[in-house]
């Protein structure tokens, strides 16, 4: 894929768009139970799946005692997800991995820019008031130029949650749209909090608007609401994803974030991207994980694939 056919400029505001999205939460239930259930997921594809969940994760830090030295060993794992002894024992030693992304608070984005230099893992930056994104609009687009500017290559940024539940939806693309101004090369991840949108239709409804003022991934949640990705949600994401490709050709991408702990739980959302949008959405520059603890569960399964055991559990920390 070439770097410009990952931009999304965005189009218009098309309220007719809206119109004709009503989702069937019953049939989206329905739907999303027979993921990891009826399909059954071959051991070499369960390998296969695994490695590629490894690179699609956003290895992320954002807590309020983060440190320069935390933020220079999360850059270190993410250089080296896995250990090279499992690679070689799994005979992908040359492959190359790392994670998708590093991210971080604006503060530590030189740190983590400093750490990666060279590695080709971007950076990505938490912004406009994360996660309530609720400071006055000159801060928060003052902070995507911050970021931009200290080499952060992807923004996410959070939405104002009143104008979905109000069905404000021209004001939510002004604003996504603000965001996507001053992003300049950065590619913007815009965080919806689907758990705080009231019902399943609105975040379908959310999706479009957001990808319409120019979001280049759709992302559920900031992973510090009560509830965050699901797959019932992810569904209703993924095909407003793949309309807004029918309509328009443009490819945009999908993150889950918050509570996609283990292995087994990657591999289902690989699956639902697989079969839902197709094996091109299966890369880092279309998909990802905002994830913290996935990778430590990861390393543990891909262990256990290359030598029919685990090692104690300290050695996947990441502290």
């Amino acid at each position: 894929m070439t770097t410009d056919s990952l931009v999304n400029q965005g189009t218009s505001f098309h309220a007719d768009w809206l119109d004709g999205i009503r989702v069937n939460k019953s049939a989206v239930e329905r739907r999303t139970a027979s993921i990891g259930t009826r399909r059954s997921v071959k051991k070499a594809s369960q390998l296969a799946f695994m490695l590629k969940a490894v690179s699609c994760i956003d290895l992320t830090t954002l807590a309020g005692d983060d440190t320069p030295g935390r933020v220079r060993r999360l850059c270190q794992k993410a250089m080296n997800p896995v250990g090279r002894d499992i690679l070689e024992a799994l005979g992908v030693a040359d492959m190359g991995l790392t994670t998708g992304a590093v991210c971080v608070y604006h503060e530590m984005v030189p740190t983590a820019v400093a750490e990666l230099a060279g590695s080709g893992v971007p950076v990505a930056a938490v912004s406009t008031g994360f996660p309530a994104g609720l400071a006055p609009m000159e801060t928060r687009l003052e902070e995507i130029r911050r970021s931009v500017d200290a080499g952060a290559l992807e923004i996410d940024i959070v939405i104002t949650r009143a104008h979905v539940l109000s069905g404000n939806w021209e004001a939510l693309y002004d604003e996504v749209k603000a965001f996507k101004s001053v992003c300049g090369h950065a590619r913007m991840k815009a965080i919806l909090a689907t758990g705080e949108h009231g019902n399943l239709t609105q975040v379908a409804k959310a999706s479009m608007v957001a990808m319409q003022a120019g979001a280049g991934f759709i992302k559920t949640s900031t992973g510090m609401e009560g509830v965050n990705a699901t797959l019932p949600v992810s569904l209703v994401m993924v095909r407003q994803i793949r309309d807004f490709y029918e309509r328009t050709g443009i490819m945009v991408g999908y993150k889950p974030a918050g509570g996609i702990k283990t292995a087994k739980d990657a591999v289902v959302y690989l699956t639902l991207i697989k079969e839902e949008l197709g094996r091109k959405w299966l890369e880092p520059e279309m998909f990802r994980f905002g994830a913290s603890s996935l990778l430590g569960d990861l390393e543990r399964q891909l262990e256990y694939h290359a030598t029919g055991g685990y090692s104690a559990s300290y050695r996947h920390a990441m502290g």
